[in-house]
């Protein structure tokens, strides 16, 4: 791969991705496999002034070690040490930057009643101190290619040929072409754009229909606003959470889902991949799942029983079904990717930052949204090319805003 696109690239993630700033930490997450382009992430965010860079490193093949041979109590367990990284994070506020690489199918013979315990025993501890950071620092989630997930989308083709056309879409996808930084603060225009056009239509409720079968509705929360492209930290500094991102994306109303939604596309839980499943919702809550393969339905299930929350939705997201990711004519098995491909919904915890002024108002104030809330945050695609969604508004009008798959707006 071409050595100046990968730096060009290492310089997006950290100047638009993370906006790294003087005299901030640096935590990057990332894969053994990657170190080659990691380094090229750590020297751009010393170039960037950083005050210290730190990499935790990964690895696919020892997390499936670790799983398969651990007994499940000790896993439970949440040692002091990693409390206290945690606690130290929620400190200090370091820039933090994930790198994904990960085989889709990484973890698909591990026991997934096991992981579910883990992830039932050490979400509640882990939960109030990222609550605690959260909207304070910026992060952000990129992906290059790995070995496995490239000869996933491309099994007829040899590890290099795989891995090259995974580069070259994953350069599309991030508009890397050209000038990659000024075609970043033209898409986060773009995207700024169509919130703000959503916004000032006072919308109630959103129904979805398709010819799938999606039959669905939700209303939204009177003082939200739809987000999309860059987030502010509390403290103003600008950074863009998913690269690629093509969603104006909006917290619902928790109690008023009702209906079906098919998935369009396979989703990844716990490293092993789902397809063709829905989701029955009544008052808010998911009451059935439908899925053509049983163990399908029982991963799901487990996933939607891992707390109150985990049940309702945390997200609704546009996406027009010809975006740039969708237009590669891939599917991913990478939810960064594959959520930016077409309208998704999210089940799991809500975000506080689409409340209007939220950096204004109290925990209190926040909490009287009654935004879903969970240890999970898990999104689903069910756009299509045919997928209609109407706006009701406040006033009892209906407005178009998605017309055969893509923007009527």
């Amino acid at each position: 791969m071409n050595k100046t696109n990968l730096k060009k690239y290492a310089r997006l993630i950290v100047r638009t991705g993370a906006n790294v700033q003087k005299n901030q930490p640096v935590v990057i997450v990332s894969s053994v496999n990657d170190a080659y382009f990691t380094k090229y992430v750590v020297e751009e965010c010393y170039k960037a002034k950083a005050k210290s860079v730190s990499v935790e490193w990964n690895c696919d093949d020892v997390d499936k070690l670790v799983y398969k041979y651990t007994k499940v109590n000790v896993l439970k367990e949440m040692p002091e040490w990693r409390i206290s990284k945690l606690k130290y994070r929620a400190e200090t506020l370091p820039a933090m930057i994930y790198i994904e690489s990960s085989d889709p199918d990484a973890l698909a013979d591990i026991d997934q009643n096991k992981m579910m315990e883990v992830r039932r025993a050490q979400g509640p501890i882990i939960k109030p101190i990222r609550k605690e950071m959260e909207n304070k620092y910026q992060w952000t989630i990129v992906a290059i290619p790995g070995e496995k997930w490239a000869q996933k989308i491309f099994p007829n083709d040899t590890k290099t040929q795989a891995m090259n056309k995974l580069w070259d879409a994953i350069f599309k996808c991030a508009r890397v072409e050209g000038d990659p930084v000024e075609n970043w603060k033209n898409h986060n225009a773009y995207l700024l754009e169509k919130c703000n056009k959503l916004n000032n239509l006072g919308i109630k409720t959103l129904v979805y229909k398709s010819a799938n079968g999606t039959d669905f509705s939700v209303d939204l929360i009177k003082g939200t606003q739809f987000m999309g492209g860059g987030s502010n930290t509390i403290g103003g500094v600008y950074y863009n959470p998913n690269m690629p991102t093509e969603e104006c994306f909006i917290s619902p109303n928790r109690h008023t889902a009702e209906g079906i939604v098919y998935s369009t596309k396979p989703l990844s839980v716990n490293g092993k991949v789902v397809k063709d499943f829905a989701f029955k919702f009544h008052e808010g809550k998911i009451v059935e799942v439908i899925a053509k393969d049983e163990t399908h339905k029982q991963v799901l299930e487990q996933l939607i029983s891992l707390d109150e929350g985990a049940r309702q939705l945390g997200e609704v997201a546009l996406v027009p079904f010809n975006s740039p990711v969708n237009e590669t004519g891939l599917l991913f098995y990478n939810t960064l990717f594959d959520e930016n491909a077409c309208c998704h919904l999210a089940i799991g915890m809500g975000f506080e930052d689409t409340i209007k002024d939220f950096e204004k108002l109290s925990k209190e104030e926040i909490k009287a949204f009654d935004l879903n809330d969970s240890i999970i945050h898990v999104d689903f695609m069910i756009g299509s090319a045919d997928l209609n969604i109407k706006a009701i508004l406040e006033d009892g009008s209906e407005v178009v805003i998605f017309n055969e798959g893509t923007w009527a707006i």
